[in-house]
């Protein structure tokens, strides 16, 4: 299946994605020279489907790939239209997916699209699947993804009235895709150690560069503290996260108010560590210690041009080249282990740092309200009391 040609990116970016309820596509031609017409009405349901999650930039990203691989497939490999999709064909694509050629895996992440000649034209260099170094490997929350993600997108299309059934809801035997734990999986963090590198990494470099890394610091100190998600730093048109977001009550007390997941709104309370750290963020950048209500001055902003920082991977970005110094820190000082499980952490383990830390001080109640919990059973997943003292029971186990 190597020899497949491999098909460009379907969708652009979140911001430079046309809207398809305003300007339908008329044609594929563009993406592909033999893509057949009647596939054109596919195209648009995704289109549409996709487009309708751009109030959340991580969920329409994650939308966005699920649909783009499965539309692959099905133009490319299948050749069907997604009228003709039965329970068969999902599982012949998860078998797909789970293997796809060689030549649809990429090595890095590149843009979708680049511009030329004022155009949008697909990036010959992008690949629908990514995997950085060793064998492309599809984990179960990727699965997971996969089956959440299609399930929605047809049942869309039944409330839509292009189709009758949902295909993916006939897979009566998931179990043999997905894989069922006893006990919830471990929480991706930060360790005391590689937290305290980090943190002194950020500070360090914010004393020798502060025009430039006054802003990692205040990120690395608001996504631990208040265990916000990059979506809820970043402006989109859904919330812009301003100054005047971190307010006083009556009593004194701050609260940081923003909009995350689902989009729900939530006050977070603001520790006074955190208070600090906004204090000295705000000072660097020529502002008063503290924000008067309603300050509409973004709260991450930009080095360059005015507005706040409107991409995630930006954030990514900065993030990363934090933990990266931190690391080289650690292997510097003899951590080379530590170092090493640092490289594996993404932005979002600053936030489950954050709760592990607090769920150990604070009641779990107030721990739930300030991550935006659901409920109180995700908040227990943080909870490691138990699993250090089965742990500890085990310890002195004999054998002989």
């Amino acid at each position: 299946m190597s020899n497949v040609n491999c098909p460009p990116a379907f969708f652009d970016t979140l911001d430079e994605m046309p809207n398809p309820f305003k300007r339908p596509v008329t044609s594929l031609k563009h993406l592909l020279l033999d893509a057949p017409q009647d596939a054109v009405d596919d195209y648009q349901c995704a289109a549409e489907f996709i487009f309708s999650y751009r109030g959340s930039p991580d969920t329409f990203s994650t939308y966005r790939r699920e649909i783009e691989h499965f539309l692959h497939w099905c133009l490319i490999i299948s050749e069907k239209k997604l009228k003709q999709i039965v329970r068969e064909d999902i599982e012949a694509y998860i078998e797909f997916a789970k293997q796809p050629p060689s030549n649809w895996v990429g090595d890095k992440n590149v843009p979708r699209f680049l511009l030329r000649q004022g155009e949008r034209v697909p990036n010959t260099d992008w690949r629908p699947y990514v995997q950085a170094g060793g064998e492309f490997v599809v984990s179960q929350a990727a699965l997971q993804s996969l089956f959440s993600v299609l399930s929605s997108f047809f049942n869309f299309l039944i409330q839509e009235s292009y189709i009758s059934a949902n295909p993916v809801a006939q897979i009566r035997q998931k179990s043999k895709f997905l894989r069922k734990q006893q006990s919830q999986g471990k929480i991706r963090r930060l360790s005391p150690l590689q937290w305290d590198f980090v943190i002194e990494t950020a500070e360090q470099m914010a004393a020798e560069q502060p025009l430039v890394h006054e802003r990692t610091l205040f990120i690395m100190n608001a996504l631990f503290a208040m265990y916000l998600r990059i979506s809820e730093l970043v402006d989109t048109s859904r919330w812009q996260p301003q100054m005047g977001h971190f307010q006083a009550d009556q009593e004194g007390n701050w609260w940081f108010l923003t909009v995350g997941k689902g989009n729900k709104e939530r006050e977070i309370s603001v520790s006074d560590a955190m208070l600090e750290a906004l204090k000295r963020y705000r000072l660097s950048r020529g502002l008063p210690s503290l924000p008067t209500p309603g300050e509409a001055t973004p709260l991450i902003h930009k080095t360059r041009g005015k507005g706040g920082i409107s991409s995630t991977r930006q954030i990514r970005g900065i993030v990363q080249k934090c933990f990266d110094a931190a690391a080289e820190k650690m292997r510097a000082n003899g951590f080379v282990e530590d170092a090493e499980r640092l490289g594996a952490a993404t932005v979002h383990w600053l936030r489950h740092t954050g709760i592990s830390e607090d769920v150990k001080h604070r009641p779990r109640e107030h721990v739930r309200d300030d991550a935006g919990h659901g409920s109180s059973a995700i908040t227990d997943r943080y909870i490691d009391v138990e699993r250090a003292e089965r742990h500890a029971s085990a310890r002195q186990k004999l054998i002989k």
